[in-house]
C-alpha cells in the first residue's frame, strides 16, 4: 500500500469516531505502531466491547460458519463470537495477511456487517486493519472489492464538472480507486463529518479523499473543495469575467482549473471543424486565447492541455491551429 499521507493518532481517533459508525475502515502501518491498542482505546471510549479476529489465522469456516439443516433446507450458522445480540466493535486485524478465500469471506461481513442471515447489531462497528508491504510483513494484495465499496453536494459538483473521473483504471497494488460506489463511500464520509466549507481540517479531508478514490482524482477534488467559494471560476474565465489564479499558493487551483479546462474542450470540441456551431465557435476562439494566457503563467500546464494524456487527444483541425498560432507549446521553447 502506497498513499501519500499519513495521520498521527489524535486523527485517527477522530477519523474512527465519526466514520466507522457509517463506513468499515482499514488502518494501514507498520508493525508494532499500536493500532490494536488505538482500535481497543476506541471501543473503550464508545463503550462497545471489542471482538478481534486475527485474519492471518482464519479459515473461510470460522467466519461463515458451518451449515445446520433445519428442516428441509439447511443454513450457515455464524460462530458465536461474532453472533451476538449487543452492538459491539469487531476488529479484523491483519486482513490483509489472510488467503484470498478469507478475504470473500469477509465480503458481506464487511461490507453489509451480515453473513449469511446474520445481522451485526444495529450500532456494531467494523474496523481492518493490516501491515503495509514495503514493511516487509506477511501481506497479501488485498481484492479490490474490499478496498473499494441522495450524495453529498461537494461530491455532485465535482462529477458535475469532471465526469471523466467517475470511473478510473483499477491499480496493480491494493490502492483505492475512482467508481460510484468509492465516490459514494467518500460522500458517506463528507456526511458523517457534517461537511460544509471549512467544517472539515484539511488533514482529516486529505485522509477521507485519497482514502477512498484514486490518488490523481484525489488531488483535484481536494483543489476543487478549496476553490468552492468560486466554484464557477472556469466558466467566468472563458467568458473573460476572470483570469487564471496566478498565485504560487494557488497552484493546486490553477491545476484543477487547467484539467478541468481541457476536460470541457475533449467534450465539447467535434471532431470534424465544419460542425462547429456558435458556441464551440466562441470556445475555440477563446480556447486559444487562454491557452497563450496560461502558457506565461505556467507553461507546463498550458502544454499539458493540448498533450495526449491518457490516450485522449483533442481534434486535429484545433490542433493545426495551436501548431500555427502558439508554435511555442509544442517546441517546449523557454
Amino acid at each position: 500500500m502506497n498513499l501519500s499521507f499519513t495521520v498521527t493518532q489524535d486523527e485517527l481517533s477522530d477519523i474512527l469516531l465519526n466514520l466507522s459508525p457509517v463506513r468499515p475502515v482499514f488502518i494501514w502501518g507498520a508493525p508494532g505502531i499500536g493500532k490494536s491498542a488505538l482500535v481497543q482505546k476506541f471501543a473503550d471510549d464508545v463503550g462497545l466491547p471489542c471482538v478481534s479476529l486475527l485474519g492471518s489465522q482464519l479459515a473461510p469456516e470460522d467466519i461463515i460458519g458451518i451449515p445446520q439443516i433445519k428442516g428441509e433446507t439447511s443454513e450457515f450458522m455464524p460462530p458465536k463470537m461474532i453472533a451476538r445480540k449487543e452492538p459491539y466493535v469487531l476488529f479484523l486485524d491483519e486482513l490483509n495477511a489472510c488467503s484470498q478465500e478469507v478475504q470473500k469471506a469477509f465480503y458481506s461481513l464487511i461490507h453489509e456487517k451480515r453473513i449469511g442471515e446474520y445481522h451485526l447489531p444495529k450500532g456494531s462497528v467494523v474496523i481492518g486493519a493490516g501491515n503495509r508491504s514495503q514493511d516487509s510483513a506477511i501481506v497479501k494484495t488485498m481484492s479490490s472489492a474490499l478496498i473499494n465499496r441522495n450524495l453529498h453536494s461537494w461530491v455532485i459538483d465535482y462529477i458535475t464538472q469532471r465526469p471523466d473521473h467517475l470511473f478510473s483504471e483499477p491499480p496493480k497494488t491494493e490502492e483505492p480507486y475512482s467508481t460510484p460506489r468509492s465516490w459514494h463511500m467518500l460522500s458517506d464520509a463528507l456526511k458523517a463529518y457534517g461537511a460544509g466549507e471549512k467544517d472539515v481540517p484539511e488533514s482529516i479531508l486529505r485522509v477521507l479523499t485519497f482514502g477512498s478514490v484514486s490518488a490523481n482524482h484525489a488531488g483535484l477534488f481536494l483543489a476543487f473543495v478549496k476553490n468552492l467559494s468560486n466554484k464557477n471560476l472556469l466558466s467566468q474565465i472563458i467568458k473573460g469575467d476572470a483570469r487564471f489564479p496566478s498565485d504560487p499558493k494557488d497552484r493546486d487551483v490553477l491545476y484543477f482549473v487547467t484539467q478541468s479546462f481541457r476536460a470541457k474542450l475533449l467534450m465539447e470540441l467535434p471532431d470534424d471543424k465544419q460542425k462547429m456551431d456558435k458556441n464551440t465557435q466562441f470556445l475555440t476562439h477563446r480556447a486559444k486565447a487562454l491557452i497563450k494566457d496560461l502558457s506565461h503563467i505556467n507553461l507546463e500546464l498550458a502544454q499539458m492541455i493540448v498533450s495526449a494524456d491518457e490516450g485522449k487527444v483533442l481534434p486535429e483541425w484545433f490542433m493545426v491551429e495551436i501548431v500555427r498560432d502558439l508554435p511555442r507549446l509544442i517546441k517546449n521553447d523557454k
